[in-house]
């Protein structure tokens, strides 16, 4: 997308020409480019109501701290770094194609945010959530949904795009597409197997009661008969985080980082964690996983020379 230096591109224009660079040449995700929409679209309603939307080419720094300086005033520090981050790749994006001779984003500062702590289980814990679930069918769906979560490291949306071709019992498999639609292939623990064939018995009996339909694709359905949503997932491990540890801001991505930990607790090497969780850099992994004291103090002891020759001496 290049614009003659005579034809004004405005900066909705251009935004929208970035989303569909995310779309259809990098393919992103579909929930990446709601997120860049989202953020994006701040600063374009922002150039609209001071008259600054008419070319993007006019946008400077200054317009940009305007933008900054309202954010701040409503949006958390990590949401403002979110939308500056954004722009910068925004604005780099239309520089490479010759829209912006420069990006004005570049000299934009983000707000320091501290990273929180990420929700961990112990391993007690997060055993107990595992059982909280009932022998209803929606709990042993419940059941399994959460040993995915858990056991394998799925992201929620591996796991509602699950689909029944998706899933080998017999290999202790299933095949997954993750960000970037990268596919891979998942190993499954044995309780995760166990709670998959119980639930996939049960399966047929997840009907719609007026219409009688189902999804005949998708491996979690609803009581419905649909296939299971990202808002669905959320409120079965906030329920049954609650129920089985007393933990109801547990979400789904707290299970995938404590089967990271407990993998690496393990012993497990943070290569083969990376493959597991689909990470494309090992930096990602190293992020979502930390050792234990305990885990240091048994590295250390087995590793570190001068720990070996106390142990001759």
């Amino acid at each position: 997308m290049t614009a003659p230096e005579s034809s004004p591109l405005s900066p909705r224009d251009a935004v929208d020409g970035f989303l569909a660079h995310l779309e259809n040449e990098k393919r992103s995700s579909p929930n990446t480019v709601t997120a860049y929409r989202y953020d994006l679209g701040t600063l374009v309603r922002f150039l609209d109501a001071r008259d600054l939307g008419g070319d993007v080419r006019q946008v400077d720094l200054y317009a940009l701290r305007a933008w900054l300086g309202e954010l701040a005033r409503t949006h958390a520090p990590a949401s403002v770094a979110r939308k500056v981050a954004a722009v910068r790749t925004f604005m780099r994006w239309l520089r490479r194609r010759h829209v912006l001779d420069r990006s004005p984003a570049d000299e934009l500062a983000s707000p320091k945010v501290r990273r929180p702590l990420p929700t961990l289980l112990s391993v007690d814990s997060a055993e107990q959530v595992m059982l909280s679930p009932d022998a209803t069918p929606v709990g042993v769906r419940d059941r399994a949904l959460l040993e995915l979560l858990y056991g394998s490291g799925l992201r929620v949306s591996e796991l509602v795009g699950l689909g029944l071709g998706d899933v080998d019992l017999s290999a202790r498999t299933v095949r997954v597409v993750g960000k970037g639609d990268k596919e891979r292939v998942v190993p499954l623990g044995s309780k995760s197997v166990a709670a998959l064939q119980a639930y996939l018995a049960l399966r047929p009996t997840f009907v719609h009661k007026k219409r009688g339909t189902q999804d005949p694709s998708a491996t979690f359905l609803s009581p419905r008969g649909g296939r299971i949503g990202r808002r669905d997932v959320h409120r079965v491990v906030q329920q049954h985080g609650a129920k089985g540890a007393g933990r109801g801001d547990l979400h789904p991505h707290a299970l995938r980082h404590t089967c990271a930990t407990h993998m690496l607790d393990g012993g497990a090497d943070l290569r083969a964690i990376q493959d597991l969780l689909g990470h494309a850099k090992l930096s990602t992994t190293q992020r979502y996983t930390h050792l234990s004291v305990e885990q240091l103090l048994r590295v250390y002891d087995s590793a570190h020379p001068l720990a070996r020759a106390r142990e001759k001496s």
